[in-house]
């Protein structure tokens, strides 16, 4: 039986756009990083109060959890083409870790937006 779209191809279809999910989640973390450590200078030099700083550290904490949700989209991509129960053990664990990386950032970035929220605006 002849195959529509043979397992070679597909398989480095699939490595293919897994490295572009990974780059994407990777690139998303790394300007998250630059902006926030830009932001992190600039309100050094001007204001050193704490209250400053919580507002770079909620962006900083979105950027995180998108580029971990890009990662773990990576990882089920990798797993997609007849995963041995190796790799799906890893990619349990590994979904596990980022999801709970992921509810622990969330949590706390809704609870840093909740305090802004009841102080009003910034000193």
């Amino acid at each position: 039986m002849h195959e529509i779209v043979g397992e070679q191809w597909l398989s480095e279809a699939v490595d293919f756009l897994v490295r572009l999910v990974e780059g994407a989640g990777a690139l998303i973390i790394f300007v998250g990083a630059m902006v926030a450590f830009v932001r992190f200078v600039i309100v050094g030099i001007r204001d050193r109060r704490t209250a400053y700083f919580v507002p770079i550290r909620l962006d900083m904490g979105r950027f995180l959890t998108l580029g971990l949700e890009f990662q773990l989209a990576s990882d089920i991509l990798r797993t997609a083409i007849a995963p041995t129960l190796q790799e799906i053990a890893e990619l349990a664990a590994i979904a596990a870790i980022r999801t709970a990386l992921n509810y622990f950032l969330g949590r706390e970035i809704k609870e840093e937006r909740a305090e802004l929220d009841t102080r009003g605006t910034l000193p």
